[in-house]
């Protein structure tokens, strides 16, 4: 669903808590692909219908796939590629959530690129609770988010981070009252369509490949990059604007 420039991504299970099974994935791989070849969208939405956010995977399907490795690894490899989807789409990707917010829902929500939750989320990760491991990034985006020690004891304990604290420790960004939620992720969304496409996603490109460098060679990314943006429509569009003290209008 596109809403005025804003790719909306719904969970839609909230009578299973809106767990992740491989059609979800295949949804939000899909819905990835669709936004981005459509010019008109600017930003991408996720959030969910219910009471809950996501409380994990499907463990149904899991149950199911115990005694078939390589169906397990497909279900595995299937999320961690959607997550991938996500984290790489050179679209901003927005998350709202509300509710609990838990282990596979936890790494949906790393996989975005900016998270506003409602005054009552709760979150966590819960695979240490029944003796399983995270496989769809938690391992990884966790003590990049907010720390190895925070997130060795977010994953150890397995309790619940309210949202005050997950803002605190830098996991969320914004903290709205649950009623105000999608609207504020909404309104926030629309203001991302007004900026440059391009620029938008030339600055998501240099942050996820540039954290992990060196900073010689991260710098070097973002020179090269921002000698080729400036050469561009929009830039000049911008600059254009900034002289004329009007608003640039970016297509």
């Amino acid at each position: 669903m596109v809403d005025d420039g804003v790719g909306i991504i719904e969970l839609n299970r909230p009578d299973k808590f809106n767990c992740l099974s491989l059609a979800a994935h295949q949804v939000i791989h899909a819905a990835c692909e669709a936004f981005e070849a459509d010019g008109s969208v600017r930003a991408v939405l996720v959030r969910a219908r219910g009471e809950h956010f996501c409380t994990g995977a499907d463990l149904q399907e899991i149950t199911e796939t115990l005694g078939d490795p390589a169906a397990l690894d497909r279900f595995i490899g299937f999320g961690h590629a959607a997550m991938m989807r996500i984290e790489a789409s050179p679209l901003p990707v927005v998350v709202a959530v509300h509710g609990l917010c838990l282990a596979g829902g936890l790494e949906l929500m790393l996989a975005a690129d900016v998270c506003f939750a409602g005054q009552g989320a709760r979150f966590g990760d819960q695979h240490a609770r029944f003796g399983l491991v995270p496989g769809w990034g938690a391992s990884q985006r966790l003590p990049r988010a907010i720390g190895m020690r925070r997130a060795l004891d977010l994953m150890y304990s397995a309790r619940w981070m309210d949202a005050d604290e997950a803002q605190r420790v830098g996991l969320v960004n914004y903290v709205v009252p649950d009623e105000e939620l999608h609207g504020e992720a909404m309104k926030y969304c629309r203001e991302l369509t007004k900026r440059s496409r391009v620029g938008l996603s030339e600055m998501k490109r240099l942050a996820r490949e540039g954290v992990d460098l060196p900073i010689a060679e991260a710098m070097k990314l973002e020179c090269e990059a921002a000698v080729r943006y400036l050469q561009g429509n929009d830039a000049a569009e911008g600059i254009a604007a900034f002289r004329e003290r009007r608003k640039p209008s970016f297509r």
